[in-house]
């Protein structure tokens, strides 16, 4: 067995099946190597577009913040809506309540006029008797005995 193991043959294969060994090691940490440079790659770009995101984050977040400021504001508007919203159902109850009297004065109203239609129609009819007796007194003035003897 010694001599086997000394023989220039043993010796040469030995070594290179232990070259052969070392190029497949060789060949599998080369290619590893490669996809540590691929993943390194990779997470440089990802890093990139991190610092990309961080831009439109802020961008993003002054946008909300600038939101959240109209909404506080809208919010307010709202409140004052409502509060305004609360005046005008009171002035509009008020305004049932004065639509009832006016109502009511409008009856009044009515009966105040067809009376005073009634006053006009006696007026009228006295107007009528005096223009007839101003006519009469205008005849009699100028025609004195005309008064007294009609025929």
């Amino acid at each position: 067995m010694y001599r086997r193991a000394t023989s220039g043959g043993f010796i040469v294969i030995t070594t290179f099946l232990i070259v052969v060994v070392m190029a497949l090691f060789t060949w599998v940490m080369y290619g590893m190597a490669r996809q540590v440079n691929t993943m390194t790659d990779t997470l440089l770009e990802v890093n990139e577009s991190f610092k990309a995101m961080v831009v439109d984050m802020r961008a993003i977040s002054s946008n909300m913040d600038t939101m959240n400021r109209n909404m506080g504001q809208m919010t307010a508007t709202m409140q004052t809506m409502s509060g305004t919203l609360q005046a005008m159902t009171g002035t509009m109850g008020s305004m049932d309540g004065a639509i009832g009297v006016i109502a009511t004065d409008i009856d009044s109203m009515d009966q105040g006029v067809q009376s005073l239609a009634g006053s006009v129609y006696g007026m009228n009819g006295a107007m009528n008797r005096m223009t007839m007796d101003m006519g009469r007194v205008g005849n009699a003035f100028a025609n004195p005995m005309a008064f007294m003897f009609p025929f």
